[in-house]
This record gives C-alpha cells, sequence and structure tokens, in this order.
C-alpha cells in the first residue's frame, strides 16, 4: 500500500471509530455507553477518552468547537455536581467514581466498585479538555475550572489505605477491596495524577514501592518490561509522552516505557508468527491478545483439541490465557509504538469482513477457531462495540500523526509534578525545567514595557 492509501485508511477508521462518542452518549450529562447492548450502563474510563477524544474531533472536523465545548461542560458539569458520599446509589465518594453508572440517572449501578484505575482515565480525559479549551469564552474557562476542580477533590492519600499503595478501589458495602495496584500495569498514569495533586497527593515511597514488584523477561530474543495484555503496554501512552525520558526502573535498563511498549508489540506479534497452540489464523498479519470480550465461556473439542473459550477476560501473551480471540483494537492503539508492522495488520483488518453493517469501525473482537456457524469466513465475532476500545484507537492514531495528546499533556503542570516526583529525568522533561529554570528577560530601559 502507498502511503496515500495508509492514510486514507487511517482517515476512515479514526473518523468511523469516534463516532461511538456522538451517537452513543446522552448529552444531557456526557455519560458514554460501557458497550452498545441495549440498556447497557456508562463506563467512567470510556467519559474520560471521549473527553479526550472531543478535541481530537474538533481537529479533524468530526464535529464543531462549539458542539465539542457544550458536550464537554455537561460532562464536567455532571461530576462535578452529583452526589458524593458514601450512600450506596452515589455517583462517587472521596473524588473518585463507580466503575459503572446508569445513563440517565448517573447513580452507581450493580454494585460496582468506586473504581481508582477508570476514575484516572476519567480526570485524564477532563485534564485534557483543560489543555485544549484555553479561549476566554464564558464556557472554555468554566471547562479550565471544572477539570481543575474535579482533580483536585481526588484524595489519593484515602486510596491508599494506610498503605505505599494504592488500592484497585472501595464500596460502601465492604470497604476497600484488598487488591493494590503493584507491578507493571496501566496504573503507570494513576500514580503519575496521583503523585502530581497539589492537594491531596500520593506519599513519596508510592511509585517505587509500586515498581518493586517489576518482572523483567527476555522472550523470543526481547527483553522487556512484562504484562502480557497489549493493553498495559498502551493506555497510560494515550496522554503520557513517555520517550525519552526514564524513571529509575529504566535507567537501569538503559530503556524507556516507549521503547519498552515497542518491544512488547513485537513480542506480541512473533507469538502469532510462531502460533504456538496452533489458533486458527494467527500469523505475521494477523495478531493483537488483550483485554476483551470473547465466545466463551465454554470448552469445545475441535479437531480432536479440547480447548477452552473464555468471555471479556485479560488475554495475554505468550503464557495465556490465549483462545484464539484477536482484538483489532489493541494493534492499532500500538500504532506509534511499531507503525512498520501495525499498518500492515490494520489493513489486513481492513480488508476482512469486521467493517460490514458496523458504524464504528472494527468491532471489539474475533474468533476464527471457535466452531460458529456463521456466513462471516473469519468465525465468530463480537456483537459488540466497547467504549473503552474505541478511545485508544481515536487517540492513538493522532498520537501517531501529530502528537496531538502528547503535546497537550507535555503542558500540564500536574503532569510534569507526577512524573518529576515519580523520578523521571531527562528528554523534554528536562527541557521543561529549564524553560521553567530559565530568568525572564527583563525590559530594556525605557522600552515603555
Amino acid at each position: 500500500m502507498s502511503k496515500a492509501s495508509d492514510d486514507k485508511m487511517l482517515d476512515n477508521l479514526q473518523h468511523d471509530t469516534f463516532q461511538y462518542f456522538l451517537h452513543e452518549s446522552n448529552p444531557r450529562n456526557g455519560l458514554v455507553k460501557d458497550k452498545t447492548a441495549p440498556h447497557w450502563p456508562a463506563s467512567i474510563a470510556a467519559v474520560g477518552l471521549a473527553l479526550a477524544a472531543y478535541p481530537v474531533g474538533v481537529e479533524c472536523g468530526y464535529l464543531s468547537r462549539a458542539d465539542a465545548v457544550q458536550r464537554t461542560l455537561a460532562t464536567l458539569r455532571f461530576f462535578h455536581d452529583s452526589p458524593q458520599g458514601t450512600q450506596s446509589d452515589a455517583t462517587g465518594y472521596k473524588g473518585f467514581y463507580y466503575h459503572f453508572l446508569d445513563m440517565d440517572t448517573g447513580r452507581r449501578v450493580w454494585n460496582c466498585e468506586l473504581s481508582t484505575i477508570d476514575s484516572t482515565f476519567l480526570l485524564a480525559g477532563g485534564l485534557t479538555a483543560a489543555a485544549y479549551f484555553t479561549g476566554n469564552a464564558e464556557g472554555e474557562r468554566e471547562i479550565r475550572d471544572l477539570a481543575d476542580a474535579l482533580y483536585r477533590r481526588a484524595d489519593w492519600v484515602w486510596a491508599q489505605h494506610g498503605g505505599k499503595t494504592v488500592t484497585h478501589g472501595w464500596t460502601p458495602e465492604k470497604g476497600f477491596i484488598p487488591y493494590r495496584w503493584e507491578g507493571y500495569d496501566e496504573a503507570l498514569l494513576l500514580y503519575v495524577l496521583g503523585l502530581g495533586s497539589p492537594t491531596h497527593a500520593l506519599s513519596a515511597d508510592s511509585y517505587p514501592a509500586w515498581a518493586a514488584t517489576y518482572v523483567w523477561k527476555h522472550i523470543y530474543g526481547i527483553e522487556f518490561l512484562y504484562a502480557g495484555p497489549l493493553f498495559i503496554h498502551q493506555l497510560s501512552h494515550i496522554w503520557l509522552d513517555l520517550r525519552d525520558i526514564q524513571d529509575a526502573p529504566m535507567r537501569a535498563k538503559d530503556s524507556n516505557y516507549f521503547e519498552n511498549s515497542r518491544r512488547a508489540t513485537r513480542a506480541q506479534q512473533e507469538y502469532s508468527i510462531r502460533n504456538p497452540q496452533d489458533y486458527t489464523g494467527y500469523s505475521e498479519q494477523c495478531w493483537g491478545v488483550t483485554a476483551s470480550d470473547g465466545p466463551g465461556p465454554t470448552n469445545r473439542k475441535i479437531d480432536g483439541v479440547e480447548r477452552t473459550f473464555y468471555d471479556y477476560l485479560a488475554r495475554g501473551v505468550p503464557f495465556g490465557p490465549d483462545d484464539g480471540t484477536i482484538s483489532p483494537w489493541a494493534v492499532v492503539s500500538s500504532l506509534p509504538f511499531a507503525p512498520d508492522i501495525v499498518i500492515p495488520t490494520i489493513a489486513y483488518f481492513d480488508r476482512m469482513e469486521l467493517r460490514i453493517d458496523n458504524p464504528y469501525g472494527f468491532k471489539a473482537t474475533y474468533n476464527p477457531t471457535y466452531p460458529v456457524k456463521t456466513s462471516n469466513k473469519y468465525g465468530w465475532v463480537s456483537p459488540w462495540h466497547f467504549g473503552i476500545n474505541q478511545g485508544p484507537i481515536v487517540l492513538m492514531i493522532e498520537n501517531y500523526r501529530s502528537g496531538m495528546l502528547w503535546d497537550l499533556m507535555r503542558a500540564c503542570g500536574y503532569i510534569r509534578d507526577g512524573l518529576r516526583r515519580a523520578d523521571f529525568q531527562g528528554g523534554w522533561l528536562a527541557q521543561a525545567d529549564q524553560e521553567h529554570a530559565a530568568p525572564r528577560a527583563q525590559p530594556a530601559e525605557g522600552d515603555g514595557r
């Protein structure tokens, strides 16, 4: 394919994927559906991704600036004014929010947890909006004020629950969830935001405690900080420009998190080339294993082999679990790291029948190994789109093309403070420090300033 055809392919995919946030949201409160199933609730992570995607939509001409301001204000006003407290049907507590909310009322559903990581993505979306809408119009000023107030309200110290690391969450019925964010995972962004807080900052020992249980592996001749699901190597990178800046673990390995994600992406492709479990379709241009929807749960004997298939699960390679389910969105989200192998794979997916009658681009997952009667020669296809899949496609295509999200977040003082307190050094962060420390030029005598 030529560069022009590649660009057109990415244009179409980004445009169609973005439509999810226009049509699967409630304009009155800004809530965004977790997935397209009937009567499904909102996901606060999907809301955060929508807030980050609206500026991209403006720049790409998918919606007007005025419409984006209106949508953003509706969202931020709702979360700012929604009930915070210990009641079981509140929207949040201590500046954090419940994972799933009713699309109309905005109240907690399913007795779900107050989620620290999903609240992180919501707050990051608000900070993106504040960094983009810098105009003097009343609506844009209000966006900045609301996003700042929401971020300052989050009580990260409370979320530590007396420990060094941050808990996964809390419920009014049982209190804090016993699991904590420890070891390499999607919580890199969580710790940066928590450390950057001017009001309830995480303790200085929280980040070293999180990183203390890192596991480095050497797989297929590639050494990298290991996490099996591909999304772990991607989600924090939507907002954090981690090229050429290093924390202590990365300095010790003479690497950085961007390079680490590039290596993890290549390891994913190599796993599919080798295809050790002999799943149908895995190849150099067909890969992408991550947390995703699936055809299970069930066991089926296929060609004499007993196979287990899962429903929604954090799949990972090469150590599993893996059931032959491929996630196109996870490949697209690695575009900035390894475009040379990602673009041909996107083109492969684009030639498939996965986009027929799909208004929002690629469906979440498919599994050609799973035995199902279908006219689609590629086998089982998820019937749904998921907001948390749609956002990374839109945003990582944009980071690949223009670095827009990275540019916006590098200008956010909270992000810079959080990175510094996590002991990141070098690269653009060092340059920002130098620019901040440089004395301002004094006006010459008689200058009139």
